[in-house]
């Protein structure tokens, strides 16, 4: 792998990685124009550090507040509403994070199709039409009861089905449970964290134990762009959703996904 190709890489995967489009899905199409190969888990683990440490510092101020009220309620101290969303992420990362130990390997295997990528694109991305058009309300992130939670969390495990979108099905629970577009997005990014942590942890893991040689300049680069890529996509769609909505990724999930049905069928 050359700069160049990391660069492309890492903007691929920093700009879609939070955005309801499917990352990985895109990461297919870019191999499918460029005849590059997958670039590794190594590179890849590296550039969703990037995004985590991206989302971490657009949300470091509600992170913090989340932390000190969380902690405080620890120890006895009155708990607040920060607490709440805390102990309201923790019971949304649970389904996820046990499903994701116990089907990955399989969903990898079984489910890693064009075909059924594809269907991912279009069905889940009419499904977010759909809620955002007849759902959406005006709840926030605050406003979610533990129940709700659990349903996002619930969600989110369905993006193991490649080309669901991680974010794309968590916005698309809450819309369905009656959020804002800002406040099931914000939501989504915030439950991101937990798991794109422990994913990138036990990966980590993984090619330590199997000794695979790191170029660091190339990973170094990769992160940098994967940062910058990731804050700033973040930033732009929240501004976007707010002044237009969900409706053009739901467009241009169908494209997308008609394009890949185009090419494998």
């Amino acid at each position: 792998m050359d700069i160049l190709q990391a660069i492309l890489l890492a903007l691929v995967q920093g700009i879609t990685e939070f955005l309801p489009v499917s990352s990985q899905a895109h990461l297919v199409i870019y191999s499918l124009l460029t005849g590059q190969n997958y670039q590794g888990i190594d590179f890849d683990i590296i550039l969703h550090f990037g995004s985590l440490f991206a989302v971490v510092a657009y949300f470091r101020h509600e992170l913090i507040a989340m932390t000190k009220d969380f902690l405080g309620s620890l120890i006895g101290k009155e708990s607040g509403r920060e607490a709440k969303l805390a102990w309201l992420m923790i019971v949304a990362t649970i389904p996820a994070g046990i499903l994701g130990l116990l089907f990955k390997d399989i969903a990898e295997v079984a489910l890693r199709s064009p075909i059924i990528m594809a269907s991912a694109l279009i069905g889940f991305g009419l499904v977010l039409g759909f809620a955002d058009w007849r759902y959406r309300g005006e709840r926030s992130e605050y406003d979610l009861g533990f129940r709700d939670a659990v349903i996002i969390g619930f969600a989110q495990a369905l993006a193991l089905i490649p080309g669901t979108s991680r974010s794309g099905i968590t916005i698309t629970a809450g819309l369905f449970l009656g959020m804002s577009r800002e406040a099931t997005t914000r939501f989504s990014f915030l439950i991101s964290i937990p798991i794109i942590a422990a994913a990138g942890l036990l990966s980590t893991i993984d090619v330590m134990q199997s000794g695979t040689h790191m170029d660091l300049k190339i990973f170094s680069v990769g992160f940098v762009v994967s940062v910058l890529a990731t804050y700033a996509s973040i930033h732009y769609f929240l501004a976007f959703i707010r002044r237009i909505g969900m409706q053009p990724f739901v467009a241009y999930r169908v494209i997308l996904g008609l394009l890949l049905l185009g090419l494998y069928l």
